[in-house]
């Protein structure tokens, strides 16, 4: 019975992508990246003890914001490109990725978006 059996499919962030890609087109991209890889950042956030299945979600999530980062840079809008940085974001807090989210806060330009960031997440704050 095939019924129930999940169908393992392209990910959004490995589909091609025809460039050049507007700013628009990258930030809803970047945003349904996130949709997507949200319930696997959860689930490796979680996960007290590693085990198999926690190691693949840790990968997904790994490869959705990696995907994500890349698109990211080629966004040419400064609020544009701070805002879907901001998405990546609260993707690597669901992951509890400090490390990365971090890093990524600190290349937000725009002061309101980094506060807001800051606000929602004190423990970002260096």
């Amino acid at each position: 019975m095939g019924w129930f059996q999940e169908h393992k499919g392209p990910e959004i962030w490995e589909e091609a992508i025809e460039l050049p890609l507007g700013d628009i087109d990258a930030a809803q991209r970047i945003r349904d990246i996130c949709r997507s890889a949200a319930d696997s950042a959860e689930n490796a956030g979680s996960q007290a003890q590693p085990d198999k299945k926690s190691r693949q979600h840790r990968e997904r999530f790994q490869r959705a914001a990696k995907a994500a980062m890349e698109i990211a840079i080629n966004i040419s809008d400064d609020l544009m490109r701070d805002a879907s940085v901001s998405q990546i974001v609260e993707l690597c807090m669901k992951a509890d990725d400090l490390r990365t989210a971090r890093i990524l806060v600190r290349a937000i330009q725009s002061v309101s978006i980094r506060e807001d960031a800051l606000k929602t997440h004190p423990m970002l704050r260096e």
